[in-house]
């Protein structure tokens, strides 16, 4: 403190390198406590311009929902929009803060190993938001929850100050608490310091976690929904047969004749506004996959975009809106039961973590995935207290084939379990990969054994 207030007062630069200019919120801070007066005037050039470009009036916490085949993201993710006097979402900016890796080129299990043993350094990013629904709502699938907070303007801007002294400074990066929701809840204890967000967390920091936090603070005061490319794609299997789905397939990869479609008497004109409404939306996908090349993409979504306009309106079709993250449980779980076990009478006391299984209720979470990580099962009985299973990590996804998306199953598996036969407890490893069948109210997977230890 004492050498800021002497940086202050001896100033060497006068523009953006001055004192005041690179740490806007600590000259604030000490100016208001201490009331300093006199001090030399500065032009902070490159900082009124950010800070108009931003024009910080509130602010909104954003959950990205999980996306379990990428290891970065299979408990979610959480960054912060400052909202602007403009009114507009997307021209928006986006406060994130992620290991300075790229989880796209390198190997998935090293980066979540060297991302829970502290392997990545961690950096605040400031971007716009549009840049960022197109990474985690187009490119990654996934569907995305705002929560607007009741932060005021003088606290939006405070966060904002704060950012702009450590946009270029790097952080030890851990997986379970020192990552993106652990960084989010610092922000907003700064931008209002009666909040004490991070006392919740002992061993880790989820995303989803997070926002229960946040709920409880009672900062939260609404929300909205995004869906992502691949929810308003399913949204047409309701109102679509097969038949209808697989022509839309076909109309988006050039494989039957427009023109025929066009003339067909056999489909109703409601019909073909669907259909080719949904050939539109899975070129765009294919695009955003890297699928098909740019100009094959240009070339027939004009044509099929042009042919859709032609038909006249209809009425739009919005994807379902899931169950709202905070419906959902929480990350810890404590077991006990009973069994009998070599004729007597033994008790079962178990503990879970993280994160959220097949056994937990699956309101709030993505269907079909498992993610636990230092499970212990343990079991007493009058010969004494032993384990019965030790889970290092258990991740499934359990994802249904349909009539537009052939996504693969899989299961990854590692710890201590005890054999029912022969009563031994041995470490193994198994890794499954096949298909999943199912509706609404149920599924059935065949998974078949690439690696067991």
């Amino acid at each position: 403190m004492i050498a800021t207030i002497q940086a202050l007062y001896n100033e060497k630069y006068f523009d953006d390198n001055a004192t005041a200019c690179l740490f806007p919120a600590r000259t604030r801070w000490l100016t208001d406590q201490l009331h300093l007066k006199n001090l030399p005037k500065v032009t902070c050039k490159e900082y009124n311009k950010v800070l108009h470009r931003l024009d910080p009036v509130s602010t909104t916490i954003v959950f990205p929902s999980a996306h379990i085949n990428s290891p970065a993201s299979m408990f979610g993710h959480t960054f912060l929009r400052i909202n602007s006097s403009y009114n507009s979402k997307l021209l928006s900016y986006a406060i994130n803060y992620a290991a300075d890796a790229d989880s796209n080129k390198e190997n998935g299990v090293i980066f979540a190993i060297k991302g829970l043993f502290g392997g990545y350094d961690g950096k605040y990013s400031l971007l716009p938001y549009y840049e960022k629904l197109k990474e985690y709502q187009d490119t990654e699938n996934r569907d995305i929850w705002e929560y607007d907070l009741n932060l005021n303007i003088q606290e939006t801007k405070r966060m904002f100050e704060h950012i702009w002294e450590v946009k270029d400074t790097y952080t030890t990066y851990l997986f379970f608490n020192r990552n993106c929701s652990y960084a989010m809840l610092w922000l907003l204890e700064v931008a209002r310091p009666s909040l004490h967000l991070r006392g919740d967390f002992i061993y880790q920091v989820s995303p989803l976690e997070t926002i229960f936090t946040i709920k409880k603070a009672k900062l939260i005061k609404s929300y909205s929904f995004r869906a992502s490319s691949r929810s308003q794609i399913e949204a047409y299997r309701s109102i679509l047969s097969y038949k209808e789905i697989q022509l839309a397939k076909q109309l988006s990869k050039n494989t039957i004749s427009l023109s025929d479609f066009i003339k067909d008497k056999q489909i109703i004109l409601d019909k073909k506004r669907y259909i080719l409404e949904l050939a539109i939306n899975l070129l765009q996908y294919d695009y955003k996959q890297k699928k098909i090349t740019k100009e094959y993409y240009l070339q027939t979504f004009h044509t099929l975009t042009l042919t859709r306009a032609k038909m006249g309106k209809t009425k739009k079709i919005i994807p379902k809106q899931p169950d709202n993250p905070l419906q959902g449980h929480q990350a810890n779980r404590l077991n006990i039961g009973f069994e009998t076990y070599d004729n007597q009478l033994a008790t079962i006391f178990s503990i879970r973590p993280v994160y959220h299984s097949f056994e937990d209720s699956p309101i709030g979470f993505l269907r079909g995935t498992q993610i636990e990580f230092f499970n212990i099962e343990l079991l007493g009985s009058n010969n004494g207290l032993k384990i019965e299973k030790a889970t290092l990590l258990s991740l499934y996804s359990i994802t249904q084939i349909d009539s537009i998306f052939t996504p693969l199953s899989w299961k990854l598996q590692m710890g201590w379990d005890t054999n029912s036969i022969e009563q031994k407890t041995k470490f193994n490893t198994t890794i499954d990969f096949g298909w999943t069948l199912g509706n609404n109210l149920g599924y059935i997977y065949i998974l078949g054994d690439l690696f067991g230890y």
